[in-house]
């Protein structure tokens, strides 16, 4: 019988098995979550059209803080912790930035453009993330990063060149919001972050629900009030479940999860399986189609995502952000 060799430890090799089948598990997760991301865009799509954005932000924000405290009575019981003033106004800030602004924009956006245009642009979030960056004097652009944000802004300038050229000025509006929307995404990135090292994950996600959600319900009542929410089909209750609770709500904490498990730095890649996977959905489900040069831009315009978010530092915030909370 061979003999081990010298400083083998049967413990040891039992650990880097059980580490290494955990992370092909969180890369089957992650990828699972890809497809559940990628679909939302056409399901949300097909909700608006019953009960109106409107209508589906105040339903989505009456069920946010619900399961937001279920989470934190599963966590910590009735005694949640415990953050300092200072930390609350910054937690109120990332509410309203993160929910009654961004997925308020995001909701509308989606409306007025296509399901792959919005996985796009809401794509090009970590472009803002690195001028917010630059602006603020927390990170310098590298030239890799310069070229990246100006590869990204001519991939989009070509996709959105026929609906530009073509008058379709609904669309266009709509990827418009998206872009001012992600902007907003990208501040929640760079605000939440110290919070998260010093609360964790799951206290910074709840509580930022919980203080911004009032807003959004006042500010969409009116609108979901003309909604006959009685003669909802099940299809269409079904998809506010999965756009709210699966997509939304139970992906920020499975992706944080795969974080976790995998790194940052490896899963981060994944989300440009997004759009391609938001694209081949919309084809099969709503019939929505691409010619060469809307190909051919959301190529150049992810190309260009992935130089700039990469071309960075090894702990650049950028390569750090969280979820997407929509």
């Amino acid at each position: 019988m061979p003999t081990p060799p010298q400083g083998y430890r049967p413990d040891a090799a039992s650990d880097l098995s059980h580490r290494a089948a955990r992370e092909r598990k969180a890369l089957w997760v992650a990828l699972a979550l890809i497809l559940v991301w990628g679909s939302n865009f056409s399901v949300q799509k097909m909700v608006f059209s019953a009960v109106s954005p409107g209508g589906f932000l105040m339903a989505r924000y009456l069920a946010m803080p619900v399961a937001a405290a279920l989470l934190l009575c599963w966590r910590f019981g009735l005694h949640w912790p415990h953050v300092p003033r200072a930390d609350q106004l910054a937690l109120l800030k990332l509410g309203i930035a993160g929910h009654l602004l961004h997925v308020g924009l995001v909701t509308y956006g989606i409306h007025w453009s296509t399901a792959f245009s919005s996985s796009l642009i809401l794509g090009c979030g970590p472009l803002f993330t690195l001028l917010i960056l630059r602006a603020t004097g927390v990170e310098t652009l590298t030239r890799g990063q310069v070229a990246g944000v100006a590869v990204a802004l001519c991939g989009v300038l070509l996709f959105l060149s026929e609906k530009l050229l073509g008058g379709q000025w609904s669309a266009s509006a709509g990827d418009g919001v998206l872009l001012v929307a992600a902007s907003f995404f990208s501040y929640y990135t760079v605000a939440a972050k110290p919070l998260i090292e010093k609360h964790g994950g799951v206290v910074v996600m709840t509580y930022a629900v919980l203080l911004g959600s009032a807003p959004v319900v006042l500010l969409s009542l009116p609108a979901g009030l003309q909604v006959d929410w009685a003669q909802l089909s099940l299809a269409v209750w079904a998809g506010m479940f999965y756009a709210v609770l699966i997509s939304a709500f139970l992906g920020w904490l499975v992706w944080g999860w795969v974080n976790a498990v995998r790194g940052v730095a490896r899963s981060a890649p994944l989300m440009y399986l997004m759009p391609p996977v938001a694209g081949l959905v919309a084809w099969a489900v709503t019939g929505e189609s691409y010619t060469g040069i809307k190909l051919a831009g959301a190529a150049l315009a992810l190309a260009g995502v992935a130089l700039a978010q990469f071309a960075g530092s090894r702990s650049d915030p950028v390569r750090e952000g969280v979820a997407p909370v929509d």
